[in-house]
């Protein structure tokens, strides 16, 4: 027979990185992914994945979970002292994933000391004994929804529903078509995956590279180009491609994906700011780096890491790159931007700047892909789908 306490013992090491990473991303502005891999390399493979989801849940609902907690509190706690995120560990697991009261209270105790330790365990009693419960779907921080005001507010529920939702995962197949898999599908044991038959790839994330067409062996470049889906999806398209991209480590992963794959493209690491090709090329597809805001249903800490001095320096890269790209083209040529951003500093502003015309996007397209008045493409999150922005160019005969 199991021993309750010692099986809650256990369970403290998967709480203690979770509060770990929480603090990385929310006072140190780490990515979920870095902290993830900093803090839970000493633990077995179910605490790690578990260490995760309280971190990626807790994200989510960052914000009304210090709601709850500032309700049952005399007065409100730092926002970033420790017994707050202990209280938001021990609340998300209550309240969202269905962990049993006692044993959620009895994991995070022991991450907290001294007099922080009763109030956690006082306020927690409170929140749960009150019958508190988390809303339908997460409120978005106040200044991100203020940034996103001018989506509107439908738009603005539309987000936090997608925030609200672990996503389901995608694959983009040799032959262009997307397939939703139910979650938890294990890919690496699906029929096709060891023949290099698909990859995984969101919806939103495969359309740029599906707006330059078939290649018929023309010489397109994707640029930014690791960890490689777009560069998969051109190659199979029959593009001659070059891939360029300024992360030796991320290429590398591009190199596994083409190696199970079996595709034949060039691959370049540098810095695209100093690089040019040899000649111009037929076709560009430009994914530039950016805040990537518009994922935040997969990554819910670009809400909370994200601000206006990174949107800044990503934008003014962007506009860099761009004006380089269009430079690249044959006469005729077209070339795809995109960014899985939903600041329109980092889309709308860069297309507007952009020195070539635009090439308006006419073709059928899914009913998530909002045109916009100037032809280019605004994506705005829902469940299963990545927030995008996307304009085509073409450079004139």
């Amino acid at each position: 027979m199991s021993d309750p306490e010692n099986e809650e013992a256990r369970g403290v090491p998967a709480r203690m990185a979770a509060l770990r990473m929480l603090d990385a991303v929310i006072n140190r502005g780490q990515t979920l992914d870095t902290a993830h891999g900093n803090f839970t390399r000493a633990l077995p493979p179910e605490d790690a994945s578990f260490a995760l989801v309280i971190s990626s849940e807790t994200l989510r609902w960052l914000v009304d979970l210090d709601a709850l907690i500032d309700s049952a509190t005399p007065q409100p706690l730092a926002k970033d002292v420790k017994a707050r995120t202990v209280l938001r560990i021990a609340l998300i697991q209550a309240l969202k994933l269905g962990t049993p009261h006692h044993a959620a209270i009895a994991t995070a105790l022991p991450l907290i000391t001294g007099g922080p330790k009763r109030l956690v365990h006082g306020v927690f009693g409170t929140i749960v004994r009150g019958g508190k419960k988390l809303p339908a779907k997460p409120t978005l921080p106040e200044a991100v929804a203020a940034r996103w005001g001018h989506w509107g507010f439908g738009a603005l529920g539309e987000i936090a529903a997608a925030l609200g939702e672990q996503p389901p995962v995608a694959i983009t197949r040799k032959d262009g078509a997307s397939e939703t898999l139910v979650r938890g599908t294990r890919i690496a044991e699906l029929p096709g995956y060891a023949e290099g038959d698909f990859w995984v790839q969101n919806p939103a994330a495969a359309l740029p590279a599906q707006l330059l067409g078939p290649g018929e062996g023309r010489h397109v470049l994707d640029l930014c180009a690791a960890p490689g889906g777009k560069t998969m999806q051109l190659a199979s398209a029959g593009w001659r491609v070059t891939a360029v991209d300024s992360s030796a480590k991320r290429m590398e992963r591009l190199h596994e994906n083409l190696k199970r794959t079996r595709l034949d493209v060039e691959t370049i690491v540098a810095d695209l700011r100093e690089w040019a090709p040899a000649e111009p090329v037929d076709a560009i597809l430009l994914d530039a780096p950016c805040t990537a805001t518009g994922t935040l249903a997969r990554h819910p800490d670009v809400i909370h890491r994200i601000g206006a001095k990174d949107i800044a320096t990503l934008s003014e890269l962007q506009a860099q790159l761009l004006t380089r790209a269009c430079d690249w083209l044959k006469p005729g040529g077209r070339l795809v931007y995109a960014t899985c951003s939903l600041e329109r500093e980092e889309g709308e502003a860069i297309a507007a700047a952009a020195p070539l015309p635009v090439d308006s996007i006419s073709e059928p397209l899914p009913d998530w892909a909002g045109r916009t008045p100037e032809s280019w493409l605004r994506i705005l999150p829902r469940p299963g789908i990545d927030g995008f922005f996307i304009a085509r160019f073409v450079r004139p005969n």
